[in-house]
């Protein structure tokens, strides 16, 4: 089975997310829990980010 670049993936684990996004872990899973519904999901144990909706609160939002 082949991996998805994570360019491609529609939702990010938080570890993908600061990886791709250049973000740290903490500050990811601070946003991920302030922001749950705008970009970020919760399913299961874990927080998921939505890739392109958090590319536009990144254009929309200067400093995070």
């Amino acid at each position: 089975m082949e991996k998805l670049p994570l360019s491609e993936k529609y939702m990010l684990s938080i570890n993908e997310a600061g990886s791709y996004f250049n973000i740290g872990v903490k500050k990811m899973r601070r946003l991920a829990e302030d922001n749950l519904g705008t970009f970020a999901v919760y399913s299961g144990n874990r927080y998921l980010i939505i890739r392109t909706k958090f590319e536009e609160f990144l254009q929309n939002n200067p400093m995070i």
